[in-house]
């Protein structure tokens, strides 16, 4: 079984984010594997606060919606202003949108963006960005699921953690991210650990087995089935074997 391919780049690995809230940052990102992968400078985190580009004395950040509705809408000559700015600092990074009408984040762009050499990310807030900047600064535009948050920091948050832990070194088993969910199209396969017997139950008498083989297999059956029972979307999806 081959490990995942290692990214080529030997910088830090950029994160930049534009955002209404940079206080928000570095959050949990400063936590266990990438809090300490951003201590040892394996990758770097920059906020550009929006505020500052906004109008007037009160920094006027967003405006009424263009054929009314409900709430407001951030404006795009001040969202166009915070990402020129993020991407003066920082060129050359893919510069993404959190939004919840976005294409699936996929452990497959994940893998793709922490291959590179970063990314800048736009966090919206109230009913969202002026779509004219979306178009103007070629933003892709990225959900992480389908339901609605206050924010796109949190979104934000978990792109980069979901990549950080994909660079060199992170992790400390490279082995560990080739098994993980959705690594070979396959949900992950149930763990366990000691005791041997807690309330009850007990672990499965393969893993007790010794037979690597056998243990192998297991893992592999009960990561399809978990697959096929939880996301019939990715088991239909998976690569068909070539008929014999």
């Amino acid at each position: 079984m081959s490990e995942p391919p290692t990214p080529p780049h030997t910088a830090p690995w950029r994160a930049a984010v534009v955002t209404l809230f940079p206080d928000l940052f570095p959050g949990p990102l400063a936590a266990s594997l990438a809090g300490e992968a951003l201590k040892s400078g394996r990758w770097t985190l920059d906020t550009f606060a929006i505020r500052p580009f906004g109008l007037g004395r009160h920094r006027k950040v967003d405006d009424t919606p263009a054929g009314g509705g409900p709430g407001m809408v951030l404006r795009p000559d001040v969202v166009g202003a915070a990402i020129d700015a993020a991407t003066a600092a920082h060129p050359g990074l893919p510069r993404l949108y959190l939004s919840p009408r976005g294409e699936p984040l996929t452990q497959a762009i994940v893998r793709s963006l922490a291959a590179g050499p970063g990314v800048l990310l736009l966090a919206g807030r109230f009913e969202g960005v002026d779509q004219r900047v979306i178009e103007a600064r070629a933003l892709r535009e990225i959900s992480i699921g389908d339901y609605v948050l206050s924010g796109g920091e949190l979104p934000a948050m978990a792109l980069i953690d979901a990549a950080v832990r994909l660079l060199p070194g992170v992790v400390g088993a490279a082995q560990s991210l080739y098994e993980e969910s959705f690594e070979a199209g396959l949900l992950e396969y149930p763990h366990y650990t000691r005791p041997q017997a807690w309330e009850g139950r007990g672990i499965p008498e393969v893993l007790l087995s010794g037979d690597h083989v056998r243990i192998a297999a297991w893992r592999r059956e009960e990561a399809a089935r978990l697959t096929r029972e939880r996301r019939p979307d990715l088991w239909a999806a998976r690569p068909k074997a070539p008929d014999r």
